[in-house]
């Protein structure tokens, strides 16, 4: 299920009517002034929401999405990537000069592994970034794809795992890679729909059919919650 509460949150379904009114409707009149409404539906309605076209990864490098940067508070001098394991560990690392990480320990939702120091620990992006650029991404200006790769603005983009199982699972997309453990299968699932929601990214057949036998079968009740992207 989605992170857009604190990061390893998840909504139920029974929830969203007292939190956000009907699914696939946008959130109430509550909702900040000048900020982008949140949607909150099924995982069945979300994944119809995806656009379906064939993937085309020619031409991608990891270099067009330009990461780590500055993250979103500049003057404390982490990048994005030490923003995130500093908001996800369990127990918080010590901060030296320049933002050097030690000691810390994070748990993985993809293996249920608790890892120590951040060597141990990858920052991955939900959607990967070569999926990214062949579900739409190859269009876009290189100031949208460096504020894709380093989004924080919702806590479903981003996620410290294992360096181990974020190596296994590569580019792949879930019609060929879901995480180890079973009981996460739901939550990575809803957030890969929300971030290719969020950024108006498309699937191709394949991926599409995958997401559909999660949503109509062990994940019929999970929830998506997006907004979409500056």
């Amino acid at each position: 299920m989605i992170k857009n509460l604190p990061r390893g949150s998840a909504l139920t379904l029974a929830l969203v009517p007292l939190l956000l009114g009907t699914p696939g409707q946008a959130a109430p009149a509550s909702t900040p002034a000048g900020a982008r409404p949140a949607v909150v539906t099924t995982l069945a309605d979300a994944v119809g929401l995806v656009k379906v076209v064939d993937e085309n990864r020619t031409g991608y490098q990891p270099s067009a999405f330009a990461h780590w940067t500055s993250g979103e508070l500049p003057s404390d001098g982490c990048d994005t990537r030490n923003e995130v394991l500093l908001a996800e560990a369990v127990d918080v690392p010590a901060v030296g000069a320049g933002c050097t990480l030690t000691g810390g320990t994070w748990v993985s939702y993809y293996d249920g592994q608790q890892v120590a120091g951040p060597a141990a620990v990858d920052v991955v992006h939900t959607v990967p970034l070569a999926e990214a650029w062949g579900s739409g991404a190859s269009a876009w200006t290189a100031a949208r794809r460096e504020a894709y790769a380093n989004d924080q603005g919702a806590a479903a983009s981003l996620s410290a795992v294992t360096a181990r199982t974020n190596r296994q699972r590569a580019d792949r997309g879930p019609a060929d890679w879901l995480p180890p453990v079973p009981e996460a299968h739901c939550r990575y699932a809803g957030e890969w729909v929300a971030t290719k929601l969020r950024w108006q990214l498309t699937a191709d057949d394949t991926e599409m059919e995958a997401l559909k036998v999660l949503a109509e079968g062990p994940c019929e009740d999970t929830v998506v919650q997006y907004t979409a992207a500056p």
